[in-house]
């Protein structure tokens, strides 16, 4: 029989494996419970644990029991005022949902929703679940040669930290089965002769004495083979392979132009740190590349990107160009997976959306992976959107979305970052 043990650290009264299992079966009901959580959050906490209410409905076991019909008998302690063909009605109140909506009620019972505390790493795989950067590539840098470690098989040399212990034990036992063999089988016959002879044992003494020094003899040369020589260990191998590194950029263009309000902007925002935090956490090797822009593009840290107060008039060609000298002076197509995503309220300069539609036809289109642009406002579409329409049509690695209200931000996000189907 054999144990396994979990030795893995749980939190107090929880269990890592109940978890697991937890939200596995009602991955559904988190999910939107995450996709409602996020929309409600300040920019701060958007990347929090959440605690999730389940109907209880939803989180009811099946059961067996007796199905409607023939006859049975129940038995009710306590009964004083029913006989047998009386019905027993139902409880009636105001009471019952448990769910904290209707009035107060002096009748009736009811039933809370079960509430499931899910931490930060949890929260985020359930938000960011079956997305991916599109059209990903493995590329090969120049210069730098990453190594990395794989398994490969057995060796009869090595350090103790690497013994196999099964493989081990099978060489073992493979040696003794082929050392001992023969022995026990001739081990097995002597004494088969033994017991024929030991019936008349004054006609063959001599034969038995002989017999007997014989057996002793076999059964020592059978205990001398060992339980586990040097020869029966066996080591884990492991060799390093060079591998094609897979490194990618993103580009964040975002309008800070005196036409974008500050709702406008805070859902930009929104926008972006989903943007961020899906990349940092499915991601090793991404770069990501800030750009604010009004009539100038800059390119800033994150700190600024989020938080700076600089407005302006709106010249959106001015990030394209700056997207475009960044590429060319650090990001080659060639070794890097380019992405952007450019958020704004479509209101531009009216001579500069041309110019905006030739840029990327011409100088970022043909470079990069994937391009998406977000358009936030409620507004009547301007030239900018209708110069992109035209890029779309052309270019099927050019996304467009419309964003109206906060509840759009997550399930445009969504669409547009969602796996493509092999």
């Amino acid at each position: 029989m054999a144990h396994f043990i979990d030795r893995r650290l749980n939190g107090r009264n929880k269990s890592a494996v109940n978890r697991q299992r937890f939200i596995r079966r009602y991955k559904q009901q988190l999910k939107k419970a995450v996709s409602d959580a996020v929309l409600k959050r300040s920019i701060q906490d958007i990347d929090q644990g959440e605690s999730v209410s389940i109907p209880t409905r939803d989180i009811s076991e099946p059961f067996f029991h007796h199905g409607k019909g023939g006859h049975r008998d129940q038995v009710h302690p306590g009964n004083d005022q029913f006989v047998t063909g009386d019905k027993v009605d139902r409880p009636s109140g105001g009471g019952g949902g448990g769910s904290g909506q209707g009035e107060a009620s002096n009748q009736g019972e009811g039933q809370d929703d079960f509430v499931f505390q899910i931490s930060k790493d949890e929260y985020l795989d359930l938000l960011f679940d079956g997305l991916e950067l599109p059209n990903l590539e493995k590329n090969k840098l120049n210069k730098i040669s990453e190594m990395k470690t794989f398994r490969a098989g057995y060796t009869a040399d090595g350090v103790p930290a690497n013994i196999n212990v099964v493989r081990s034990l099978r060489q073992s036992l493979a040696r003794r089965i082929a050392l001992q063999a023969g022995k026990k089988r001739s081990l097995t016959e002597l004494e088969q002769e033994l017991a024929e002879l030991s019936k008349r044992p004054a006609e063959n003494y001599a034969r038995i004495q002989e017999l007997e020094d014989e057996i002793s003899e076999m059964k020592r040369r059978i205990a001398a083979v060992p339980f586990i020589d040097t020869f029966d260990l066996r080591y884990n191998n492991f060799v390093k392979r060079p591998v094609p590194s897979t490194q990618a950029v993103m580009f964040c263009l975002m309008d800070v132009s005196g036409s974008m309000d500050q709702a406008t902007k805070d859902m930009a925002k929104r926008f972006y740190l989903l943007l961020y935090l899906f990349l940092t956490r499915s991601y090793k090797n991404v770069d990501v590349v800030f750009i604010r822009h009004h009539t100038q593009a800059k390119e800033v840290d994150e700190q600024e990107f989020f938080y700076s107060q600089e407005t302006g008039g709106t010249i959106v060609s001015s990030a394209l160009q700056l997207m475009k000298e960044v590429m060319n002076e650090r990001y080659p197509a060639d070794q890097w997976n380019i992405y952007a995503a450019q958020a704004s309220d479509g209101d531009n300069w009216a001579d500069d959306s041309p110019l905006c539609r030739q840029l990327l036809q011409k100088d970022i289109m043909p470079l990069v992976r994937y391009y998406t642009y977000i358009e936030i406002t409620n507004r009547a579409h301007q030239s900018l959107w209708h110069e992109y329409e035209t890029i779309a049509s052309a270019f099927s690695s050019f996304a467009m979305e419309h964003i109206r209200s906060v509840e759009d931000i997550y399930p445009v996000f969504r669409e547009l970052f969602r796996k493509q189907a092999a």
